[in-house]
């Protein structure tokens, strides 16, 4: 085979640290804008990508050469970094450790595009603790894995 075929989707989700409500009004576009470009600028793939107060969700497209460890690190690292150096908002801004990196079927974009893009509207009915455990859950991790606890 000469050429190399490689379409991965990746849901990737994490939350402010402690899950603060930090990324309210004006804030949320900022970051959502900055995310995007800081990822243009490092040749990551972002299809779709949405802020809430305490956490993102971002549909990414990985290349061969891409690890999900390695993007989260340089979405998270640079962005918490630049809200602070920026003084987005008026507290020292952190993401908590770890986040959540689903695989997505191509089937299957549509729906998670329009998930993610509603998440207004979702979180009117369903609360993002709830939401998270329902999605490990879906993808079959444990009650023990989906601890709700928070890092300090």
């Amino acid at each position: 085979m000469l050429h190399s075929y490689v379409r991965i989707y990746i849901h990737l989700i994490w939350t402010t640290k402690k899950r603060e409500k930090l990324l309210n009004g004006d804030t949320r576009l900022l970051v959502k804008k900055h995310l995007v470009k800081n990822a243009q600028d490092k040749n990551i793939n972002i299809d779709t990508l949405h802020v809430q107060p305490e956490h993102v969700h971002c549909l990414i497209n990985l290349s061969s050469n891409q690890e999900v460890d390695d993007i989260v690190k340089l979405l998270k690292g640079e962005s918490s970094h630049w809200i602070n150096s920026e003084n987005i908002i008026t507290e020292k801004f952190g993401w908590q450790r770890g986040y959540g990196a689903f695989s997505i079927s191509p089937s299957h974009l549509g729906a998670v595009r329009k998930y993610i893009n509603n998440q207004d509207e979702h979180h009117k009915k369903k609360s993002f603790a709830d939401e998270y455990k329902t999605i490990l859950q879906k993808y079959g991790f444990s009650e023990l894995e989906t601890d709700e606890s928070v890092d300090e």
